[in-house]
């Protein structure tokens, strides 16, 4: 009760200081009317962007290629090519700058001119600086206007070691620097001490992630101990210089994790005591207030207060896609309304502790600002225990007009490049431009009563169905959220369980017993040869046949079982996997080398195809009804009879239970026999099929050596389909094979052959360096480049070739090669001692006709190969053109798009690709002209989804319909079509005559 009196006295004192300040930010007023007198560039695209949602995605497109156009001429081309959208409409003065014909003429200049210019001034306003120089001048200019700072280094992305140190050095010169200049500054009362305490004059914010390149909730620990050296060092030093150092938040996924690195550094005997540090809740998040509660709870126990920056946060529609992408929950509000009730919680949460905590309230909205004052003259908070934020450039007649009041405010000022700045200014052009921005409904002359009303929030829903993804039929598994404590303590567990089964025996099934075999074999862990996974029965060609007259009994009684039963036993196999997703994803990892998150993704991807092709043949069993009047014309599917489901290693549970559901789904009996190195995997997708309910002969799991029992199977005149996912050699065999009449056969066989790839990605000048070197590197390396789906070769454009290659070597040097079951691992092993004995063949021949980038160490006591770079490689030279399966990348030099389109398509196959670029004419070519199944544009190549990237390719990558699509199931299938006539003497029913 006493909360909700307070609640109403704050309202009436919030609305009555939000009044004075909104008067003394609006005198003089109106944005639109000085725009018309001054007539500014960069105050037209603004005001244009925030009138014409088509040309404000347009224009922010564009100013985000800037950064990577290097003359007039191309700001000229990409200008027409964005704006020039038939989507956009334009203003008539821009309209009439684009209407030149080519960019190299003089009106092409004149415009690249005026917009670039025009880009850099809006910049300027939200960049405080481009160097330390800059950076003083702006900061001693905010000193005299009474308002105090903190500096944010703004830059490229780090994804390099080399990076990360250059990220500390480069801010313990900052602090160097500012403190050196901040000697000549006179005291300011309003700002440098409150209460008789001095505060550091020089503030710098910093952000956790940018301390380590690899850092991954997943490997909480390698992270926490990685970051925390580099942190030890900066805060050290800024004790030592008297600057206070704020930790900023970063993206949802990193939370946790930097929350508690933090709380656990900040409690170490030398920091402890420590009250010049601060960190930041961000209120769209829906567990801040919680999170809140917890540091507050922390602050009480450590016995020294901290800050706390509290902001709305800046990563709003990077959060719901991925959380869609993903799957996952919504980790922040859908409205903003909720976000700003939200914000007024927290402001009083911290308020209201203001004995524990410094709280420092960031926002651009008077509403905000209003409610902390309101709460802390209330409360009457000590002046040092309370300040205003606002960023450079954004809120600066609110933050003068806080000033004016005698309040302390602080400017969030980032400095550094303007270019690489631009993912920076982007976020706040959007801010600054958005329907709900308090800001732009301040300059649109919004009445009074609607900006400073109380958030009204309406019922907040964060789950997902597929409803909620527009144009989605299908809502996959979602992959495990490593940013969860309890799921990795989850995950450690199963490997513990795991580990305690290895060794076993593993039988083959057939006709529902498991059998006694002749031979058996060992499957080893890659990462570490000396351990034995599964002792695996290999099956005779005499218990092949055993297996095949079963499947031939089995069958009449399995294609009459109605689909809809089929789907059932499927869905409830999905079921049972999501059950034991955390032992299969350790099974993975251990039998076949595949690193934790990957192999997590294959298990996701595996429940995906129970749940997938179940809808489908449910799809299917409808048929298609043709009638007409007097006659009825039903199209029908039935199963082909018995499938020979041969299954890889590399995705041992996700592609052998794809092959081996699709076909039984659809009504035929099934064999699965899977490689040898991942039989084990494969007997555990046996007990989940078994549990599932599929009947005895109807499915049968039946290991054996290819060349003996696999070829039996694929020469067997009761045969009807072949499903392989392997080498192109092998492929090409059972093709051929397949296509022999034997004695007694009554029917054609089917191949459905997946043979691989020789996958490409091109990387042109215009595309964002720190966004295709990470993805070349996952695409490369992921999974030691043994995917059908890996990145091999990496296609770049003469003009950022030797930058590109440099960052590339430099992210690779900085990946962890390790045991698989490490969560630090990126690189794992690779197969077998077979594959990393013709890896390192491939490699001496690369070194013979290219030159050598990188080749990086790895352990002994696995299959390992560090990866390996090499550059100015020829587009034909053998490591061009085989397919290499291992983590070995060639990187070609061309000269224009044309030609990186010709090497490209320059080999046998026709599998994935990929293209980095942010030049829609590129774009839009590759889609048509780039020859493979699947192209990824501006993200990684592998990993496709279910029912959402069918995945497969044609020329000799191979044959048959895409995995995950809506045509795979037809292969199982043959179509018949019935007709009826329904005439009886002439007279015959008519619907609706009735």
């Amino acid at each position: 009760m006493v909360l909700q009196v307070q609640t109403s006295t704050y309202e009436a004192k919030t609305q009555e200081i939000a009044k004075q300040l909104l008067a003394a930010t609006q005198e003089n007023r109106s944005f639109f009317s000085s725009l018309r007198d001054q007539m500014r560039w960069d105050d037209k695209l603004l005001a244009w962007a925030m009138s014409n949602p088509g040309l404000r995605v347009q224009l922010f497109r564009f100013i985000d290629t800037l950064p990577a156009l290097h003359s007039k001429s191309e700001i000229a081309s990409h200008l027409q090519e964005y704006l020039g959208d038939e989507s956009v409409e334009l203003p008539a003065a821009l309209k009439g700058m684009l209407n030149f014909a080519n960019p190299d003429s003089m009106p092409g200049q004149v415009a690249a001119t005026t917009v670039g210019t025009a880009v850099e001034t809006l910049a300027h306003k939200y960049i405080s600086g481009e160097n330390i120089k800059q950076v003083i001048k702006t900061v001693e200019r905010l000193r005299r206007e009474k308002m105090a700072f903190t500096i944010d280094l703004l830059g490229e992305a780090v994804i390099t070691e080399a990076e990360a140190q250059s990220y500390l050095e480069r801010y313990l010169e900052l602090m160097q620097q500012l403190v050196e200049a901040s000697k000549n500054w006179a005291a300011i009362g309003a700002i440098d001490e409150a209460d008789g305490e001095a505060i550091p004059k020089v503030q710098v914010s910093v952000k956790l992630t940018a301390f380590y390149s690899q850092f991954d909730p997943l490997d909480a620990k390698g992270s926490e101990e990685r970051v925390s050296d580099r942190i030890r060092i900066l805060l050290r030093r800024a004790k030592e210089l008297g600057a206070a150092v704020h930790f900023d938040m970063e993206q949802y996924a990193y939370k946790d994790i930097t929350l508690s690195i933090l709380k656990k550094l900040l409690l170490e005997e030398e920091f402890r005591q420590r009250t010049d540090v601060g960190i930041t809740i961000q209120a769209y998040l829906r567990d801040s207030e919680q999170d809140t509660k917890d540091v507050i709870s922390w602050l009480k126990e450590r016995g020294y207060p901290l800050t706390i920056r509290l902001v709305k946060g800046a990563y709003w529609d990077q959060e719901t896609i991925k959380a869609a992408q993903k799957h996952w929950p919504q980790p922040v509000y859908n409205d903003k309304a909720a976000t700003d009730a939200n914000f007024e919680t927290i402001t009083q949460l911290l308020l209201e502790n203001h004995q524990y905590v410094y709280s420092a309230i960031g926002s651009h909205n008077v509403r905000s600002h209003s409610r902390a004052i309101a709460i802390a003259e209330s409360l009457n908070v000590p002046r040092r225990r309370f300040e205003l934020q606002v960023l450079y450039g954004m809120g600066d007649k609110v933050a003068k007009a806080l000033v004016d009041k005698g309040y302390r405010v602080r400017v969030y000022c980032p400095y550094g490049e303007l270019l690489p700045g631009m993912a920076y200014l982007i976020r706040r052009l959007l801010e600054n431009t958005a329907n709900s921005s308090f800001l732009r409904q301040n300059l649109e002359n919004r009445p009074i009563e609607e900006l400073l009303a109380p958030p009204s929030v309406k019922e907040e829903n964060n789950s997902l169905t597929p409803n909620s993804i527009p144009n989605s039929h299908f809502l996959g598994a979602a992959d495990t959220d490593y940013a969860e404590e309890e799921v990795r303590t989850k995950a450690a567990q199963a490997f513990q369980s795991v580990r305690q089964q290895l060794g076993k025996t593993y039988l083959p099934l057939i006709n529902g017993e498991y059998v006694n075999p002749p031979e058996f074999v060992d499957s080893l862990n890659p990462s570490n040869f000396s351990e034995v996974v599964g002792k695996v029965g290999l099956i005779s060609v005499e218990q092949a046949e055993q297996a095949m007259q079963a499947a031939k009994a089995a069958f009449p009684g399995w294609r009459k079982t109605p689909a809809k039963q089929r789907a059932d036993i499927l869905r409830k196999a999905g079921d049972l996997m999501e059950l034991r997703r955390a032992e299969l994803s350790a099974w993975i990892v251990l039998e076949v080398g595949k690193p934790v998150k990957e192999a997590d993704g294959e298990v996701s991807e595996a429940i995906d195809f129970c749940r997938y092709y179940a809808d489908e043949i449910e799809r299917l069993d409808k048929g298609v009804n043709y009638d007409i009047p007097g006659e009825t014309n039903h199209y029908i599917y039935q199963p082909r009879g018995i499938v020979v489901v041969i299954s890889p290693w590399n995705f041992p549970l996700a592609i052998a239970c794809g092959m081996t559901v699709a076909a039984l789904v659809s009504g035929n009996c099934t064999l699965l026999k899977p490689a040898e190195t991942s039989s084990v995997i494969a007997a555990k997708l046996t007990e989940i099929l078994v549990d599932a309910g599929f009947p005895k002969g109807v499915f049968q799991y039946v290991p054996g050596k290819g060349s003996q029992v696999g070829a039996y199977l694929v020469n067997h005149p009761d045969t009807h389909v072949i499903a392989f996912t392997g080498s192109q050699e092998v492929g090409c065999r059972i093709y051929a094979e397949a296509a022999i009449l034997k004695p007694g056969q009554k029917h054609m066989k089917r191949v459905i052959a997946e043979m691989g790839g020789k996958n490409a990605i091109i990387v042109d000048e215009s595309a964002d360096l720190d966004q295709a070197v990470v993805g070349v590197v996952q695409s490369a390396f992921g999974y030691s480049g043994q995917k059908c789906s890996a990145a091999s070769r990496v296609i770049v454009l003469q003009p950022i070739y030797d930058a590109f290659v440099q960052r590339l070597v430099e992210a690779t040097k900085s990946l962890n090669i390790g045991e698989a079951e490490l969560p630090s691992t990126q690189v794992g092993p690779v197969i077998d001692a077979n594959a990393r004995d013709r890896i390192r063949e491939y490699i001496e021949k690369g070194k013979a006709e290219a030159q050598l980038a990188l080749e990086l160490p790895a352990p002994e006591q696995g299959y390992f190969i560090g990866p390996v770079i090499f550059s100015e490689v020829s587009p034909n030279a053998v490591i061009s053109q085989e397919e290499i399966f291992g983590p070995v990348l060639a990187v070609i030099r061309v000269k224009d798009f044309q030609e990186a389109l010709a090497v490209a398509n320059g080999t046998n196959y026709a599998l994935t690709g990929g293209l980095y670029s942010r030049t829609p004419s590129h774009i839009q070519q590759a889609q048509t002209e780039f020859e493979v199944g699947n192209l990824y544009i501006n993200r990684n190549i592998t990993g496709a989804i279910v029912g959402r990237q069918p995945f497969g390719g044609f020329k000799l990558s191979g044959v048959g319909s895409k995995a995950g699509g809506p045509d795979y199931l037809l292969q199982f299938l043959e179509p018949r079509a019935v007709t009826e006539n329904i005439q009886r003497q002439g007279f015959a029913p008519i619907e609706g005559a009735e």
